[in-house]
């Protein structure tokens, strides 16, 4: 038998609302990337330079 569907992942799904200027923003720095992240990829790669760029301050 064959599973259809989306594999399991670990990780949880957000809801997140933001500003608009803000959007236009991520949407700039999209474009900047060599392959044109989605807007939710972005926010993850956005998340995760501010992270290893703040461990350090705990």
């Amino acid at each position: 038998m064959v599973k259809k569907g989306r594999p399991p992942v670990d990780s949880s799904g957000i809801m997140l609302r933001l500003h608009n200027d803000i959007i236009k923003k991520i949407d700039d720095l999209r474009k900047e990337e060599d392959d044109l992240p989605t807007r939710p990829e972005m926010i993850r790669r956005m998340i995760k330079d501010w992270i290893e760029n703040n461990e350090n301050m705990k």
